[in-house]
């Protein structure tokens, strides 16, 4: 195999080299994934869950592209919830409670049937590059292959530091060792780099837990999925999670510690996830807060492991075991192994393409953690699209990118290479302005047409989203043309406490008044005619509430990226001088050389670059 040259290499086997070297054997090139430990391919190694705001939207997004995080999410789920489902459909966001060890052992039996995949345990110590182009890898083993492109999805282990207390050690995860070698090689080369922390809590014995004293959190009542296909049926038996407090004395003992936390005296420089902060970072930065709410998460269905969501920690262990002896319901509680946190180096997205290709080093690619992010999600949705591009440009095929109104991938996308982060990104649904477009219910519908052309989505997802989009076309439709009676519409409206109708109305009116629901017009015996007659699942059915009750909140969304894609349509030069703008602001020039951004929709998103300096630079260019 080492006589070989690949199409794609993928370093790393976390989400997103996983995703990596998923899409590029499926769209045909030859593809060998190597990672330090073919034990641990896919591993939660933070909390045992897919989804959440904003992030369940992008789990839809790679299934509906043709990617595996939603098939092996719903395989793997012990606990299905919709969140936000008291708000409008643009904040419903599924999540899944995984078991873990099941998760990544479908992800690895997933991998292993997919063609053109050959795999490769050792750790890469350092690219082979000429004239600026990758050829191939090295391993610390001393053996070279070759390659026509790289995907690095290195996650936390270039040069990882874990931190427990004042103990430090060299690791990529607990238990696992750092990778060396590449960010050196990458510096020499040119490329910034800076370093980054993240943290997890303690792993604790569930059956030294009292669950009678916690408040139990079960998973919703008809639960849903996450993949459009019909690979698996939503869960039939669930397990439930629990929550409990912190409390005053808890805060007290977590505080005899601080001055032998990394994070408070000094060891540890670099930025944490602002959104996901340690239980010191809480106490300190909230004082006034008497407590915090801790998610106790089981690992799986049969484990007795336990994931204590909310205490992520870099304390003493000792510190952290007496803490948590406080807590209610943890009196008796034993530690598989304590909560610590890691360092590691990344490198600002900004010297990425959209392709997630390198300005520096054509046909290397970075995904995941390497480019500043956090979050199982976040990465695999970058490792997808890098897979996917390496694949187009050893094809000669023309480069995939989505824009900012057609997916949360091309928001996320679009804000690292255009913005960058100095602290690990995590999505929310607050970054996306066309959010109302970026439904969880809609993915397909926008983005598995875009996975077939590319050769990902199968023909039977196709049509499976071509079914749902014309059903849900015809339900609309049958809403605007059919009529309903005062006699029978009367008693629903009535009982809604919604005025009450003189005439015959069309049921779309009806139906479009906001305290209205598809179950209360479900009563007007047409509408339930209609439904048997055409078998419509719950997702066409949802589909079309949504369609009919906020049809002019999209519309208006429409337009708004309409506007936003005539100056996305307007594209910049490769290597455009902006020195020679000598009107434009000297901060506006300086950001866009460094960015060089493609086209002046990037340009006006970029941070110091004002809706004056577009207006110089469309004069320059002519427009």
């Amino acid at each position: 195999m080492f006589n070989e040259v690949y199409d794609v290499i993928v370093v790393g086997a976390g989400h997103a080299g996983s995703e990596a070297a998923a899409a590029a054997a499926n769209m045909g090139s030859k593809t060998l994934l190597i990672t330090m430990n073919l034990q641990t391919i896919a591993q939660m190694s933070c909390n045992p869950a897919m989804g959440g705001i904003a992030k369940g939207q992008i789990v839809r997004e790679i299934d509906a592209l043709g990617g595996y995080s939603g098939i092996v999410s719903d395989t793997s789920a012990i606990q299905f919830k919709m969140l936000n489902k008291s708000k409008g459909p643009a904040m419903w966001s599924p999540r899944v409670q995984s078991d873990r060890m099941r998760f990544a052992e479908d992800w690895r039996l997933l991998l292993e049937q997919t063609k053109n995949l050959d795999f490769y345990q050792d750790m890469v110590s350092g690219l082979i590059i000429k004239n600026h182009k990758v050829v191939g890898v090295k391993t610390a083993l001393g053996i070279k292959v070759k390659a026509k492109t790289v995907v690095l999805t290195n996650g936390t282990f270039l040069n990882g530091l874990i931190h427990i207390g004042d103990k430090n050690f060299g690791g990529g995860r607990a238990g696992e060792r750092a990778a060396t070698g590449i960010t050196e090689q990458l510096v020499g080369l040119g490329f910034d780099s800076g370093r980054m922390k993240t943290g997890t809590p303690p792993r604790v014995d569930g059956r030294s837990l009292d669950f009678s004293k916690m408040i139990d959190q079960p998973g919703d009542e008809s639960p849903e999925k996450f993949s459009y296909l019909d690979i698996t049926k939503p869960l039939q038996h669930q397990r439930s999670c629990h929550m409990t407090y912190t409390s005053p004395k808890v805060h007290d003992l977590l505080r005899e510690g601080f001055e032998q936390s990394p994070m408070f005296n000094g060891r540890i420089q670099s930025v944490g996830p602002r959104y996901c902060p340690s239980i010191e970072d809480k106490i300190n930065r909230f004082a006034d807060k008497e407590r915090h709410q801790l998610f106790i998460e089981p690992e799986g269905w049969n484990t007795v492991e336990v994931y204590v969501n909310g205490f992520s920690t870099s304390l003493p262990e000792d510190v952290q075991f007496k803490a948590l002896r406080s807590v209610v319901g943890f009196e008796n509680v034993k530690f598989f192994r304590p909560g610590y946190a890691i360092e590691y180096d990344y490198f600002p997205p900004t010297q990425l393409k959209y392709t997630l290709e390198t300005k520096l080093v054509e046909g290397l690619y970075f995904a995941g953690q390497i480019n500043g992010t956090t979050g199982y999600e976040e990465a695999a949705s970058q490792g997808l699209m890098a897979g996917i591009n390496a694949s187009l440009k050893v094809h000669e095929r023309e480069a995939f990118t989505l824009k900012r109104d057609e997916a949360y991938i091309g928001v996320l996308i679009d804000d690292l290479i255009t913005k960058g982060t100095e602290e690990p990104y995590r999505m929310f649904t607050s970054r996306a302005e066309y959010r109302t477009l970026l439904r969880q219910d809609n993915a397909d519908l926008r983005l598995t047409p875009k996975g077939h052309k590319l050769g990902l989505a199968s023909e039977k997802r196709l049509k499976r989203m071509e079914e749902k989009h014309d059903h849900a076309e015809k339900f609309v439709q049958f809403f605007k043309d059919t009529s309903v009676k005062p006699e029978e519409a009367n008693p629903v409206l009535e009982s809604k406490r919604s005025s009450l109708v003189k005439q015959s109305d069309k049921m779309f009116k009806l139906f479009s008044r906001p305290n209205i629901t598809i179950n209360d017009v479900r009563k007007f015996e047409k509408v339930e005619a209609y439904i048997k007659e055409y078998d419509l699942d719950r997702e066409v059915i949802e589909q079309t509430e949504i369609q009919v009750k906020y049809s002019g909140y999209i519309e208006k969304e429409k337009n708004n990226a309409d506007k936003l894609n005539r100056l996305e349509n307007i594209k910049i030069p490769p290597n455009y001088d902006f020195s020679k703008i000598k009107s434009m602001s000297f901060e506006a020039r300086e950001k866009l050389k460094k960015i060089q951004p493609t086209t002046v929709s990037q340009a006006s998103r970029i941070s110091g670059v004002s809706p004056n300096d577009i207006s110089v630079l469309l004069v320059y260019m002519g427009r």
